[in-house]
């Protein structure tokens, strides 16, 4: 079927509707929003424009740019791998890492066992 321009009649018509549309868009946005429908023109439905229309007050829901949920996942993620071991962009304690781990000697040992028992035995002799 081979497409068909329209006619100045059929796109006055349809530009007529396109106005009727926008509207009772607006109106119906004004009464939903608790505004008077005085016939005024509400704000652009956009949740930029709702936010900037009330200076004051939040209206709705928050609204975050794609960018910036971008920027907020990258962080996440890197906070992610960084608490899980995974590849994260710089090492954590690089200075740390040659320290040997400290280990209590036999004869230290015996002492601490030596200073709790005298402990817990002074406390079992005061009752």
């Amino acid at each position: 079927m081979p497409a068909t321009t329209p006619t100045l009649t059929q796109l006055q018509r349809a530009l007529a509707i396109a106005e009727q549309i926008q509207k009772l868009e607006d109106e119906l946005e004004g009464v939903l929003g608790g505004e008077s429908s005085g016939g005024a023109p509400a704000a652009s439905a956009s949740p930029k424009a709702a936010a900037a229309a009330k200076p004051g007050r939040r209206g709705g829901k928050r609204f975050v740019s794609p960018e910036a949920r971008a920027r907020m996942a990258a962080a996440q993620k890197a906070r992610w791998a960084k608490s899980k071991g995974g590849k994260a962009s710089a090492p954590a304690k690089p200075a740390v890492a040659g320290k040997k781990k400290r280990v209590l000697s036999p004869e230290g040992r015996a002492r601490i066992v030596a200073a709790l028992k005298a402990r817990h035995a002074a406390r079992k002799a005061g009752r």
